[in-house]
């Protein structure tokens, strides 16, 4: 893991002016967070295929979906508290039934959005977007794997929720490394415990890793980027592996990466396994770093919740 950070918007930005370049079809549409989502850069280079609908965010999918029937690959986002929070009607019936070809790209995941506050804080967004049938799920945990998600989806029909966050953050994989949807990614090799993580909570599992090793636990890292479909393979192998299993993602543990994960053991591999998340509750306005350690989202809480199952017999 690098000591350098680099934005996920940064790179969505960077993989649509790629996108645009190589493929025509390839449309985006926006609702007056353009900036902030970095999506402005392909309007500059690309105006006639870019469309910006202002703040109206069930527009947004509706518009994006019609694009898709008009044979485009519509890439539409904005913040992940509008799309899919106040549009999961459209986003259903108007994407995901007809099964078209819209990629829905959302930033300010989580409550790392800090300041902001419980109002603008999504924690429920994975769950959401993962019940809805046909709709694929997938939340990267930095910069070049953004860009490398965001490249190839575009290769692959159908709607997808790719769910960014708003702070940089730690550069895990190297730039230009080949992405796999819906292959999860063996960071650490372990056979004491397995920690299966998501977005801005890989380099806290990493980091829990190393913690957990000098204290004689050996810890597989598993950055589980595809939510749904989920790499139930890799899962089951880790879990029979290590015998205990530790999920922590920046979402409510309710129905997120740590629930989907339980569905896999829970029919697959019974194994004992702690949930690292937001407890089933909002958050609060503060400081991104305050917020993530009150609310038990650190390589510390991790490493905890990693101690407490090696007591378990």
């Amino acid at each position: 893991m690098s000591s350098k950070q680099a934005a996920m918007r940064d790179a969505y930005g960077e993989a649509l002016l790629e996108l645009g370049a190589t493929n025509k079809d390839v449309v985006v549409v926006g609702a007056d967070t353009t900036g902030s989502l970095k999506s402005g850069v392909f309007a500059s280079k690309y105006p006639e295929r870019f469309f910006n609908v202002g703040i109206a965010e069930q527009n947004l999918v509706s518009i994006a979906a019609g694009l898709a029937l008009a044979g485009k690959i519509a890439y539409a986002g904005t913040y992940a508290i509008f799309v899919p929070g106040k549009s999961v009607d459209q986003i259903r019936n108007n994407i995901a039934y007809p099964n078209l070809n819209v990629k829905i790209v959302c930033s300010h995941g989580g409550i790392s959005v800090g300041p902001d506050g419980a109002s603008h804080q999504q924690v429920e967004d994975i769950a959401i977007m993962r019940a809805i049938p046909k709709m694929k799920v997938i939340v990267p945990a930095d910069a070049p794997s953004t860009k490398g998600a965001v490249k190839a989806i575009a290769t692959i029909p159908g709607p997808f929720y790719v769910r960014l966050t708003r702070p940089s953050t730690p550069i895990i994989y190297e730039s230009g490394f080949e992405y796999k949807f819906g292959e999860a990614n063996v960071l650490r090799d372990g056979s004491d415990v397995a920690l299966f993580a998501c977005g801005i909570m890989v380099p806290e599992a990493l980091k829990a890793a190393d913690s957990l090793k000098a204290k004689g636990v050996s810890a597989a890292v598993i950055d589980l980027h595809t939510i749904k479909p989920i790499d139930s393979d890799t899962v089951t192998k880790f879990a029979q592996k290590c015998g205990r299993v530790v999920t922590t993602e920046e979402h409510n543990v309710m129905g997120g990466m740590g629930s989907a994960v339980a569905e896999v053991l829970g029919e697959r591999c019974p194994t004992l396994m702690k949930r690292v998340g937001v407890m089933d509750t909002f958050g609060e306005s503060g400081d991104a770093g305050e917020l993530l350690k009150k609310y038990g989202l650190t390589s510390a809480d991790i490493e905890q919740a990693a101690l407490g199952l090696s007591k378990v017999r």
